[in-house]
Formats: structure tokens, C-alpha cells, sequence
């Protein structure tokens, strides 16, 4: 399955009881659509999601980062210390993609902007 989505914070690194270690973030979709009223309805869902194969991946996924993101989706179901009940859904993350708008995309499309290399000023894009 696929999601594209924006982080909803920087993501952290977690070590498990056997030494392994995770990258936790979470990532928020908004989808839209028309109700029978005509009215248009937007849904934001929230994904809690983790990768496992690069710690170093946690670097550069920080809030506001665009991702498209690969991997699996699986629902939980839990109670609260408050005896509510409480619903979520996890993406075990298989593989990244980023598309921006995070700190670090931020700071190199401002220190690219600043070039002052004559060579490039005549590429087609």
C-alpha cells in the first residue's frame, strides 16, 4: 500500500529490548470529498508509522517533510487509562520517498537559490 502525507513531527529513534533499532514518526493524508448536501467534507487520517532498516532515515524525516510512503497498514484497538476506548492505525514503513517541505528541504532549496554559477544559467529547467 501506498500513503503520501505530511509529518506531523520529527521523527525519533527507539531502541527495542533486543538492540534493534526503529524510526517512529506519524503522518497525517487529507482526503475531500462532496456529502449528499453538496457540501465538501475534508478528512485528515493519521497514521503512526515505523521503519526499521535505517536509523539514519530520522535525519531528514522532520515536521511538514512530504512523504510518499510504502509498507503495511494494520488497525489497533486499545483502552485508555481513562477506560475509553481508543482506535489508531499503524504503517510499518517498507520503503520512503521524500517530497519536501520539511526543515532540511527548506534550507537547500534556499541555499540553491542563492548559486551564483554562470555554467547552470542555461540548462532547460
Amino acid at each position: 500500500m501506498n500513503i503520501i502525507g505530511r509529518l506531523t513531527r520529527d521523527a525519533e529513534v527507539r531502541r527495542t529490548s533486543q538492540e534493534k533499532q526503529v524510526v517512529n514518526f506519524s503522518v497525517a493524508t487529507n482526503d475531500s470529498y462532496r456529502n449528499k448536501q453538496g457540501e465538501r467534507i475534508e478528512q485528515t487520517t493519521y497514521f503512526d508509522c515505523a521503519y526499521w532498516l535505517s536509523a539514519k532515515v530520522a535525519q531528514i524525516l522532520t515536521k511538514g517533510t512530504v512523504v510518499e510512503l510504502t509498507g503495511r497498514v494494520s488497525a489497533r484497538a486499545w483502552t485508555g487509562n481513562d477506560g475509553q476506548p481508543h482506535a489508531g492505525l499503524n504503517f510499518n514503513t517498507s520503503q520512503i520517498k521524500l517530497h519536501g517541505g520539511g526543515k532540511k528541504s527548506e534550507t537547500v532549496q534556499a541555499h540553491a537559490g542563492n548559486s551564483n554559477d554562470k555554467e547552470n544559467d542555461d540548462l532547460p529547467f
